[in-house]
């Protein structure tokens, strides 16, 4: 059976006001949590659709036993299997190495789509760490997802203390992607200690 996600080399249709999430990674391999995920962040910020970003390559990373970038749209697919999640290659197309880079190039493409940035909260544990974090905070609204063993450890993070004072209430999840930002929310839900990191090792 085909997968219900749809699948797009570039960018996918979009338009002004359609409130889009965008969940970034390597996908090798895709698995339930970014479904669950995704699934959360739908349901909790009212989203028209979620993308999954797959990246050619993380470039802090060894890539050189990374699957190729089709093999893996695929299978994020398959594991995706929703009608409001759309698997993406855009950022080969893109051409962009980073997180601000990519998210920079998709606002000036999809003038008027409502875009929030989503991760776990493993990464807002080291998001400071990550290229002009600062910048992709002032680029559009943030959803964190909660993740098994990280939710204090990222909540007294560097990230999260420098930006404190523009979390929004979950409460008020469905005004996020309306958002000017900075603006973020730390977001509850069925939670998966599923890794792709864990999933290679296996």
């Amino acid at each position: 059976m085909m997968p219900r996600s749809a699948v797009h080399d570039g960018l996918p249709p979009h338009a002004a006001g359609l409130r889009i999430g965008l969940l970034g990674g390597s996908f090798n391999p895709a698995h339930d949590g970014h479904r669950m995920a995704s699934l959360t962040a739908l349901r909790k910020l009212g989203l028209d659709q979620v993308w999954w970003l797959v990246t050619p390559g993380n470039p802090l990373k060894d890539n050189r036993a990374l699957p190729a970038l089709g093999q893996r749209m695929q299978a994020a697919a398959v594991v995706a299997n929703h009608p409001q999640i759309v698997v993406t290659g855009v950022e080969a197309r893109l051409g962009t190495r980073f997180t601000a880079q990519t998210l920079t190039a998709l606002k000036a493409r999809c003038s008027g789509a409502r875009f929030v940035w989503l991760m776990g909260s493993d990464n807002l544990a080291q998001f400071h760490r990550w290229q002009n974090w600062r910048g992709i905070a002032r680029l559009m609204p943030i959803g964190i997802i909660d993740r098994p063993g990280t939710t204090h450890r990222a909540m007294r993070s560097r990230a999260a203390v420098a930006l404190g004072r523009w979390r929004l209430d979950e409460s008020d999840g469905l005004l996020l992607a309306t958002e000017d930002a900075p603006a973020w929310m730390f977001l509850h839900g069925r939670r998966s200690a599923l890794s792709s990191t864990a999933l290679r090792g296996r």
